[in-house]
């Protein structure tokens, strides 16, 4: 009987463990997978009350501290309310669990990074999103925060490679704004007056980027004029008509130091007439008025004005043909006092209106900004049609 009851042992056993297993599957499948609070809270979210739902959600922490999901929207919670420091213990305290599975410790390694970013540790952050590039599902918002880092970091080779990667993990076209990070590079070596070969190649690498990018025939213009070679400085300068007909306003001034650099003011005349056909604003107006007035005076260009702007109206254009009309010596008194006091209502309504605006988000400026202030997108700034400033 006894040696019966040995050999019955292990199957007791066995069974018992079988029993076990079944219950736990159906705890398992009636249990919900989420509390009703946490619920709760994400209808808080719904509902745009996020301090409800960081009540209820640091309600749950203090219950359940395993509750992985609960701790990550927390944490995201406080990130977006500005609280970074709170949102960064409680990422750091996830992590530094050892049972944390390695999707979840992914997931809390990339929030954490985020709350660095926020806080502005940029150097903490941009560790921890190298370290996310080892998990296929981060990989692509990794290289996204990294791009954004080495940007504000003005680390521009960094920036360049990490935006060709990103290129080729999206298939996305980001030609556009490698040229731009190039461009800043070569800004940055001309500050610190390097050698002009040195200046070329990485020109010439934004062009190979971006064969439309602007910035950088612009830039070239001004390296070939700093050597006083003009004719290529002009070159350049007619490249920009064929990348962007909008930036015309921002070539005239290169274009016209050229040509008068190598007197040829015939060649220049006959430049803007080309342009004139081809750039709808009033800036190649205003530069051929004020090259007519050179020339023929003041009678002629201000009868080339009125002709243009009958078929371009324009604020700046009738400012410039009331200065134009302007004269001392006019022996009606009356007429020259209405017209200065035109000239002051055009120039009071010249100065609310800004001369460069965002195509992306309208934000205005006085100066051009390759990288808008507002919505920071790279060549989003052109200069406004009409209302150029003076060149």
């Amino acid at each position: 009987m006894l040696e019966l009851l040995w050999l019955l042992l292990p199957l007791a056993a066995l069974s018992g463990w079988w029993a076990g297993q079944r219950a736990l599957r159906r705890s398992t499948r009636t249990r919900p997978a989420f509390s009703k609070d946490y619920f709760q809270g994400l209808n808080y979210l719904l509902n745009e009350q996020p301090d409800r739902a960081i009540e209820v959600f640091t309600r749950m922490v203090e219950l359940d501290e395993d509750t992985v999901e609960t701790h990550l929207t927390l944490g995201n919670l406080f990130r977006r309310r500005g609280e970074a420091d709170r949102a960064v213990r409680i990422h750091q305290n996830l992590i530094a669990r050892p049972s944390l599975a390695p999707e979840q410790r992914a997931a809390a390694l990339v929030e954490l990074a985020r709350d660095y970013l926020a806080a502005g540790l940029l150097d903490r952050a941009e560790t921890l999103f190298v370290e996310a590039l080892e998990f296929p599902e981060y990989r692509v918002m990794a290289l996204q925060s990294l791009v954004d880092i080495y940007q504000q970091e003005k680390e521009w080779d960094s920036a360049i490679e990490t935006a060709a990667r990103l290129q080729r993990e999206t298939r996305r076209r980001l030609g556009p704004v490698m040229a731009q990070f190039a461009c800043e590079q070569a800004e940055q070596l001309m500050r610190e007056h390097a050698d002009h070969g040195r200046i070329r190649d990485v020109i010439k690498k934004a062009l190979t980027y971006d064969r439309q990018c602007v910035r950088a025939s612009l830039l070239l213009a001004d390296i070939e004029q700093s050597e006083g070679r003009w004719r290529p400085a002009i070159k350049a300068c007619q490249q920009v008509e064929r990348q962007d007909i909008d930036y015309i306003p921002e070539v005239l001034p290169r274009l016209e130091e050229s040509y008068r650099a190598i007197d040829d003011p015939g060649q220049l005349m006959a430049e803007l007439y080309r342009l004139l056909n081809r750039y709808p604003g009033v800036s190649v107006i205003m530069k051929l008025s004020e090259l007519i007035e050179e020339r023929e005076g003041r009678k002629a260009a201000s009868q080339f004005l009125a002709t243009q702007l009958r078929e371009r109206p324009s604020i700046r254009g009738l400012d410039r043909l009331i200065a134009l009309n302007i004269n001392e010596d006019d022996g009606d008194r009356r007429r020259q006092r209405d017209l200065k006091v035109l000239r002051e209502l055009f120039t009071a309504l010249l100065q609310d209106r800004l001369p460069y605006r965002c195509v992306d988000c309208g934000f205005e400026a006085r100066q051009l900004h390759w990288q808008c202030p507002g919505c920071r997108a790279w060549a989003t700034i052109k200069p406004r049609r009409g209302v150029e400033g003076e060149k």
